[in-house]
């Protein structure tokens, strides 16, 4: 349904490795390891084509994490390693090509019914509330641009959050999403997270089905420099947010790549190219990037439901049964890179 309405270039695809490498420190009885993957829900924009590991795992195994379920790599190590770090070494094969949609040119749906599958996705989470400040904003922000049709809606809370979000460069990592903190404090900055998750939880408190693909940079941006990464991504984590529309499918959008240009460039968001990318960014993703998975409050070890994941995008390891800091280099050692494999991409 959603591949007929695509605007991208089919016969251009990027194929690309991306390789982890990881180290575990020596210390305790046992350790484990969870690492996110390319999402293998081949799409029009993305599809993979295996995955290899090397190691001294006691075990491992590409698996899936949640009910949907998503991509991962599992590996155990029972027993301090009899020389050196826990360490394990994988690697995939995935190609990526463009997505797009132009919204202008398909005719407005009111009321449409959404497919079953899809209403699960105006639920709220732990960090995405749908009621109180986050309901009341929404609100007030359809009724001020007197948004009918979901399209017109989509756009408002886009626009909202581009007007009022600002990108912050020194949040730790990518940020958290905790929505309703944000609004209540009146400090609506942050990273990725934080911005597209704004989008988010205001799009499902109006209804509409929205969800973040969690992922990673993998190559340099044809738009701007700071929006792209290749070779050495190890701190390229990445989401993007996506609304449903029925009779369409998911629409792709990025307000906090415009808020990141914005900031970094010191450009106002009236200047011509703020203004493109704005554009550009409500219905494409530049697939300079790949998604992993739009699991949220995910349980590692689903016997243990009293200890969530907000999101799953970057490696998680436990020392005897104790979560390391995904964000502490000095404890957790990884590195990600990303090598084009073939192709050149397609070019905005």
């Amino acid at each position: 349904m959603a591949k007929q309405l695509l605007s991208s270039d089919f016969s251009n695809w990027t194929s690309y490795r991306l390789s982890y490498q990881v180290d575990l420190p020596a210390k305790g009885n046992t350790a484990r390891l969870w690492l996110p993957l390319p999402d293998t829900n081949d799409s029009a924009f993305q599809f993979t084509q295996g995955s290899n590991w090397s190691g001294n795992a006691s075990k491992a195994s590409f698996s899936t994490l949640g009910a949907n379920p998503f991509p991962a790599f599992k590996a155990e190590w029972h027993g301090k390693p009899k020389s050196g770090q826990r360490h394990v070494s994988v690697s995939c094969i995935v190609k990526t090509s463009h997505h797009s949609f132009d919204l202008a040119h398909y005719p407005a749906i009111k009321n449409s019914a959404l497919p079953n599958s899809i209403k699960h996705f105006i639920n709220p989470t732990h960090l995405k509330p749908t009621n109180g400040i986050v309901r009341e904003t929404v609100h007030s922000i359809l009724k001020e641009k007197h948004a009918g049709t979901t399209v017109q809606q989509a756009k408002a809370i886009y626009d909202w959050v581009i007007d009022n979000a600002q990108y912050d460069e020194n949040t730790r990592g990518r940020g958290q999403g905790d929505i309703r903190t944000m609004l209540e404090k009146n400090e609506l900055n942050g990273k990725c997270v934080d911005l597209n998750s704004l989008f988010v939880a205001l799009a499902r408190a109006a209804n509409i089905p929205a969800r973040n693909q969690y992922g990673i940079r993998i190559n340099e941006s044809s738009l701007h420099d700071s929006i792209g990464q290749y070779g050495d991504i190890s701190q390229s984590q990445h989401c993007r947010a996506e609304f449903f529309l029925a009779g369409h499918g998911w629409i792709p959008v990025n307000p906090s790549d415009v808020r990141q240009v914005s900031k970094l460039e010191k450009l106002p968001l009236d200047d011509p190219k703020i203004m493109q990318l704005r554009e550009k960014f409500f219905g494409t993703w530049e697939m300079n990037w790949l998604t992993f998975n739009h699991a949220e409050d995910l349980a590692l070890n689903p016997g243990n439901t009293t200890s969530k994941l907000p999101f799953f995008m970057y490696p998680q390891a436990e020392i005897d049964g104790k979560l390391l800091d995904s964000l502490d280099h000095e404890n957790f050692s990884y590195k990600i890179t990303s090598a084009e494999l073939v192709g050149t991409g397609a070019k905005f």
